[in-house]
């Protein structure tokens, strides 16, 4: 015995839908990624109080333990409480 929602289907009228929310997903994901690309854009560099207080490639010279070393940047200058 066929249920209601098999009889009351519209094959030709559902696969037209189907395709139209595929255009629109389509769309929606250029949308999102035009707003992310924008997003990362107008995104501040991280600084202020939490930003990193120092950059670049720096030498390891003494594991004070605890996770805590002594670092010298390439020109051989030490870092202090670093």
């Amino acid at each position: 015995m066929p249920t209601y929602r098999t009889t009351t289907v519209d094959v030709v009228n559902n696969d037209e839908e189907l395709r139209l929310n595929l255009d629109l997903l389509e769309e929606r994901r250029e949308l999102a990624t035009m707003s992310k690309a924008s997003n990362d854009a107008s995104h501040a560099v991280a600084g202020g109080k939490l930003g990193p207080k120092w950059e670049g490639p720096y030498e390891v010279t003494d594991a004070l333990g605890n996770g805590a070393y002594k670092l010298r940047s390439m020109d051989g200058t030490m870092l202090p409480r670093t």
